[in-house]
């Protein structure tokens, strides 16, 4: 289902995210616990939760990402351990691609394990992205995986079983990318049509790949910045 929401039109990629981030944090109330993602439109959405909170809004949050932290810190965003929090009542994160299922492919930003695991946490789930990152069918972005570093060499052979070419995610100065886990970054390349739910279920039992970047069902809702406004898509029940 898709809903209009009144907005002013939008032209640079990054007004349109802002314009998601804003439109998804407008549904944040007084007293809720708060998942917040990690990526340059979550980004957005802290920025925006940080200026309701001076506004007087009272909320709590966890975060995805040691950045995203210290972002919302910055904001006077009042943040909770992870580990000592069971339950949230929202999650707004960034995606990379996703398809009209609202099946999904994040990591870009190397949190895909921690966004998951809030992601678990949360009773509602909403995706914002700029409309560029709306496809048909995914698989434009490589699939990433979290990987224990001394696991490399045996998980890259057995995602290798499975049809995926794993390709070590480096910086710019050739290292590794760790995560905030002190973990390596798999990014995950397939060839020809993909089974996306099978395709979870192997990485899924790789010992040594500790989380990956599909998000096929932790999705409810989507809103999406395009240059006419945001759109409001619910995952059909």
């Amino acid at each position: 289902m898709t809903q209009p929401s009144p907005a002013i039109a939008t032209s640079s990629i990054d007004e349109r995210k802002r314009a998601a981030a804003i439109a998804a944090v407008a549904e944040i109330r007084d007293g809720m616990l708060v998942g917040l993602g990690t990526g340059s439109t979550a980004h957005f959405a802290v920025e925006a939760l940080g200026q309701a909170v001076a506004r007087g809004l009272d909320v709590r949050a966890v975060a995805t990402s040691r950045q995203t932290a210290t972002q919302a810190i910055a904001l006077g965003i009042v943040l909770l351990k992870p580990a000592k929090v069971a339950r949230i009542d929202l999650c707004i994160d960034g995606v990379d691609e996703i398809d009209p299922e609202f099946r999904a492919i994040k990591g870009a930003g190397g949190a895909m394990l921690r966004e998951k695991i809030v992601a678990g946490m949360a009773a509602r789930r909403i995706a914002i992205a700029d409309d560029s990152k709306a496809v048909g069918h995914l698989g434009t972005h490589p699939v990433p995986a979290e990987v224990l570093p001394h696991a490399q060499a045996f998980v890259t052979r057995k995602l290798r079983e499975i049809g995926c070419k794993a390709v070590l995610r480096l910086d710019g100065a050739g290292a590794p990318v760790l995560t905030d886990q002190d973990n390596i970054i798999l990014d995950c390349h397939m060839a020809g049509p993909v089974d996306w739910a099978e395709l979870a279920g192997h990485m899924d039992a790789i010992p040594g790949l500790m989380g990956h970047g599909l998000f096929l069902e932790e999705i409810d809702a989507l809103f999406l910045g395009t240059a006419q406004g945001v759109e409001r898509r619910e995952r059909a029940r």
